[in-house]
């Protein structure tokens, strides 16, 4: 998948993953991942990302890094600021925070 570029914000981006499904139970999972030549201020890492679980419509669970919020979570309501490491520790926090929000 990383031979695509696009640009993203007046910059050439590379598309590192891009995942999307739709549950037996019509949640929808769906994970893109960019790189970028200039970090995403105020993030000091060149990845652009969102990560997304949304149930009946609505995000249960969200990581991204919004221009000028830099890098946060979204659990239900509540947004609060993540740590993001790296791609491969993104999607497991992101899988994580999944499985813990669907657990009975």
């Amino acid at each position: 998948m990383g031979d695509h570029v696009v640009t993203i914000a007046n910059m050439p981006a590379e598309l590192i993953t891009r995942f999307k499904d739709v549950t037996a139970d019509g949640a929808i999972l769906e994970v893109v991942i960019w790189k970028v030549p200039q970090p995403v201020l105020p993030t000091e890492h060149r990845y652009k990302y969102s990560a997304v679980f949304v149930v009946d419509g609505k995000r249960v669970v969200g990581f991204d890094n919004e221009r000028g919020k830099g890098d946060h979570r979204h659990l239900d309501d509540v947004e609060v600021p993540y740590a993001f490491t790296g791609v491969d520790q993104l999607i497991e926090d992101f899988i994580a925070a999944v499985a813990a929000r669907r657990a009975p």
